[in-house]
């Protein structure tokens, strides 16, 4: 597995929350607009970036399956809740 340049491994991307794992993103991302690492280096930086993107989806995906919107009646009173669609935006 790949190292990062300070000789630790970076954490697992699954164990990462979603704050975390924007920021590193972000910080990749600065890295390689930089163009100041070694090809292999923005490589692998690169393939870290693309996980790191994929998880942050799949927790974006997450948070949204859990948000529900509330129901109401015909006559205007709360009768539940139902998954919040959002895909007709």
């Amino acid at each position: 597995m790949a190292e990062a340049s300070g000789g630790t491994s970076p954490p697992e991307i699954e164990n990462l929350s979603f704050e975390d794992a924007l920021a590193e993103l972000r910080h990749i991302v600065e890295r390689l607009e930089q163009g100041e690492t070694k090809l292999d280096e923005a490589i692998q930086a690169y393939e870290r970036g693309a996980k790191l993107k994929a998880h942050c989806e799949k927790k974006l995906r997450e948070a949204e399956a859990k948000i529900e919107t509330i129901r109401l009646g015909q006559d205007g009173t709360p009768t539940g809740t139902q998954p919040l669609d959002v895909e007709e935006s």
